[in-house]
């Protein structure tokens, strides 16, 4: 299910919703003060490697001291 960003017009809270693709439609209103008046933004997201390495470098290099890592 994709997860979108809104942001609220009567009190500028910026939420993220979980929305389902399903047949039940899912009540889209902001979390803080429960007003409709919301519109989708675009949000930020990250895309990692397949790898499974979880240094925060981003190399190769486990010691961080190769000459290729920044």
């Amino acid at each position: 299910m994709p997860i979108y960003t809104y942001v609220c017009k009567d009190c500028n809270e910026k939420f993220d919703l979980l929305v389902g693709v399903t047949s039940k439609k899912t009540e889209l209103k902001c979390k803080k003060c429960s007003s409709k008046n919301i519109e989708k933004t675009l949000g930020s997201f990250s895309v990692g490697n397949s790898g499974g390495r979880s240094n925060s470098s981003g190399s190769s290099c486990s010691t961080g001291t190769c000459p290729t890592c920044f």
